[in-house]
């Protein structure tokens, strides 16, 4: 097996994930292997049921997979609960759903609180309130949502508040899985243009998964493409949307072309 590049921050490789096992189970993740850069985005796209979120989860350390490996900086990510404390702070999820999860009768300081609780090394110094407002200031919310209720809040709200939540513990690589498909479209092209300054900003590397072609040249560097449990195609975002090889990938991108125009959208138009 060959050595991932040295600059390589995820590495993913031969990936296998089945469930259940009568007559044989269910191969949801199939031999898939890919990696992320130190502060790149890499898209992860493919319609429902084709194995990307179950991949996210296994570098979250949600599922334990069958075979393959899952490396972070070349040190092996286990199950998240096994895994070194820096290992743990270093990967944090964002999920499809901003409010399952979060707990609705938790205030937002309660919920970013228990973040450093989990992780005290990751506990600001001294005032922690002014910290607080700080990290809400940097999703983009008022510090008077410190005091709210996360089930008093809007599905837009909620998700910057489950972003906040990551970013207290200073990860270096984000999972988001669909995280911008609960949301109305003006709300996706906000949290969107969010989560890349932050990686930006912040020196992150996102890992973005989809079902939405469209959605993920907005802010992928690269795309990688999986069917039915497979990679199909990767490769830069512009070559994959402008010149994709794979048929599948053009009925993806076909279902992405912006109704008015017929055209993808431009990572810089808005939604």
């Amino acid at each position: 097996m060959n050595a991932p590049p040295p600059d390589t921050l995820l590495d993913v490789r031969d990936l296998r994930v089945t469930y259940g096992r009568r007559r044989g189970g269910f191969r949801a993740v199939d031999g898939v292997s890919l990696s992320v850069a130190p502060e790149e985005t890499l898209g992860l796209v493919g319609e429902s049921g084709s194995g990307k979120t179950t991949v996210a989860r296994c570098v979250a350390g949600l599922i334990r997979p069958d075979a393959g490996t899952v490396a972070f900086e070349g040190r092996p990510l286990g199950p998240a609960g096994r895994r070194p404390a820096e290992l743990q702070r270093a990967v944090q999820m964002v999920f499809q759903d901003p409010r399952s999860s979060l707990n609705p009768r938790m205030t937002v300081a309660a919920v970013i609180g228990e973040a450093w609780r989990t992780h005290p090394s990751t506990a600001p110094d001294g005032d922690r309130t002014e910290a607080l407002h700080r990290l809400l200031d940097d999703v983009g919310l008022d510090p008077s949502t410190a005091q709210r209720r996360a089930g008093d809040l809007s599905g837009g709200q909620c998700q910057r508040v489950s972003i906040a939540r990551a970013l207290a513990v200073s990860p270096r690589l984000l999972v988001c899985d669909e995280a911008v498909s609960a949301l109305d479209v003006s709300v996706q092209a906000q949290i969107l243009r969010l989560l890349d300054d932050l990686r930006r900003e912040r020196k992150l590397a996102l890992l973005f998964i989809s079902h939405d072609l469209g959605v993920v040249h907005q802010i992928a560097d690269r795309v990688a493409v999986m069917r039915r449990g497979e990679l199909v195609e990767q490769g830069a975002a512009a070559d994959v949307m402008g010149a994709p090889r794979h048929e599948y990938t053009r009925a993806l991108l076909d279902a992405a072309l912006d109704l008015d125009d017929g055209t993808p959208r431009d990572k810089d138009t808005p939604a």
